[in-house]
């Protein structure tokens, strides 16, 4: 690990932001100070919002929706500015990942790679704006013909986690703009920055005032408040599957707002033997160990062929004792520091209880003491049983735990086995087996031979209690529409009254 000093500089004081509404600036009484989990010192100062700011704000995104200010532009003038976002977001590319990476703990290479990836959401989005469209039926007679519009759900309420600030904001920002409606965004309180900070570049790049909107807080009573508030329309939540199931409780007891949920994950990654066992260690790697395994996506589960087990847990722990772990302003390294105190906790109790309960630590298991931050190694477990914590609840850190099999129906059976459905991976020469496993595992997204691969233009979201709806590409922008069936009758009406 590198002395940061030789690096990228850390600011000399935390930046001070206020919360963003109408288009502006906004500040309150008191403020929350972020310091960076990979060198303990401040970095940003970011407003703790009250209920009557949070309310202030819905109703400035209402108003900004019935004026129809944005909702009443044509998909082409929304798509222009979505264009311009994501030209405004080239320019200021370093500016933002630098800023993710202080209040995350993220690898900056990484970082920078997220910022492209959500450049490509806006440019995808602003295509959609334009391709969004209803239907008609020409097939009800000569005497009525029927239209389905898709219009805008209204007032969404957009509540962000702190593992991917940026890049989850951005995977649903421009596809809600995109369908016409206006936004309170409410992100974790300890990645508050670039959210903010997106709201100038929105501005600039000629959104309508009051459309997007931020509100900075905790969770427990500002996004509780935006969560049950009545007068928004929908509300997407990305984050803990417990937290999802208290807003479906929120959303019932309020006004039965529409929901879009992207929760909880205990994502296979299936290799059989007659994969491509480097490539297939490579990306079991890089599964686990991305964002120090603190993704929604992470394959936390291995489930591999018996006969070639061995060998590829001796391939896949030489791979992961190699992994650069250190200073996330290092453009060597491959992954920074685990983001917040709990989280670190949390990662080293299962690390701990996986080893009291039987199973054996093949690579990893400690914590790496750099003189500050909190990093833990890359950790494999084998002898796992099903039963384990470490086996069923997500972790959300970057630990994997190895399981055998014998048969494709034993494979599959593995995978199957949990509660949560929102991602997998599969690793094999052999197309029948790949077909097979593919439509018979439970998850939205599904990678054959390469793993966290694609882009915007497909939906992303989860089966099971991996959440409700569907994010990115012409899917993303209907999610938040709703359908109105319009008949109109042609000619003179047959009375029913003589």
């Amino acid at each position: 690990m590198k002395d940061s000093t030789t690096l990228m500089a850390m600011p000399q004081a935390p930046r001070d932001f206020g919360f963003w509404r109408d288009g502006k600036w906004v500040r309150g009484r008191e403020k929350a100070e972020r310091r960076s989990p990979a060198h303990g010192l401040p970095v940003t100062l970011t407003e703790k919002c009250t209920l009557e700011d949070l309310d202030d704000t819905v109703a400035v995104a209402r108003r900004a929706f019935e004026d129809r200010r944005w909702s009443g532009l044509s998909g082409a003038a929304r798509g222009t500015v979505l264009l311009r976002t994501a030209d405004l977001l080239r320019r200021r590319r370093d500016e933002i990942a630098y800023w993710e990476v202080l209040e995350n703990g993220k690898a900056i290479t990484q970082a920078r790679g997220e910022i492209d990836h959500c450049i490509a959401c806006f440019e995808t989005a602003a295509g959609a704006a334009r391709l969004l469209h209803g239907d008609s039926f020409n097939s009800l007679g000569d005497a009525l013909f029927g239209m389905v519009l898709r219009e805008p759900v209204g007032v969404v309420g957009l509540i962000t986690p702190w593992n991917f600030p940026f890049l989850i904001l951005c995977e649903r920002v421009p596809f809600i703009l995109a369908s016409g409606c206006t936004l309170v965004v409410k992100p974790s309180e300890v990645t508050s920055a670039t959210t903010l900070i997106l709201g100038e570049i929105l501005t600039e790049a000629g959104l309508p005032d009051g459309v997007y909107n931020v509100v900075t807080g905790p969770g427990r009573t500002i996004g509780q408040a935006l969560t049950a508030h009545p007068d928004v329309d929908m509300l997407s939540f990305t984050g803990s599957t417990a937290v999802g199931r208290s807003c479906v409780h929120a959303a019932a007891d309020s006004n039965f707002k529409k929901l879009g949920l992207e929760l909880g994950g205990k994502n296979p990654i299936i290799v059989f033997a007659d994969s491509d066992l480097e490539d297939a260690a490579d990306g079991a790697a890089f599964g686990v160990s991305f964002n120090s395994g603190q993704c929604c996506v992470s394959s936390s589960r291995l489930i591999v062929e018996r006969s070639v087990a061995a060998e590829f847990e001796k391939l896949l722990a030489d791979k992961m004792k190699k992994i650069v772990v250190g200073d996330p302003l290092d453009p060597a390294t491959q992954i920074g520091a685990i983001t917040t105190n709990a989280q670190f906790d949390t990662i080293f109790g299962f690390i701990e209880r996986g080893q009291a309960e039987g199973a054996t630590v093949v690579t990893g298991g400690k914590v790496l003491d750099f003189g500050r931050g909190q990093y833990i190694e890359p950790t494999l477990f084998s002898g796992v049983t099903r039963n384990m914590a470490i086996a069923r609840d997500e972790i959300f850190g970057p630990v994997l735990s190895s399981f055998h099999f014998d048969t494709v129906d034993e494979a599959i059976e593995i995978a199957n086995d949990t509660v949560y459905g929102l991602a997998a991976s599969l690793w094999t020469k052999n197309i029948d087996k790949a077909l097979t496993v593919t439509r018979r595992v439970r998850a939205g997204r599904f990678w054959v031979n390469t793993i966290m691969a694609g882009g915007p233009e497909m939906p992303l979201g989860g089966f099971k209690q991996s959440g409700w709806g569907r994010e990115t590409g012409l899917y993303g922008v209907e999610e938040y529409t709703q359908v109105k069936s319009v008949h109109i009758e042609i000619g003179k009406r047959s009375h029913w009254v003589s």
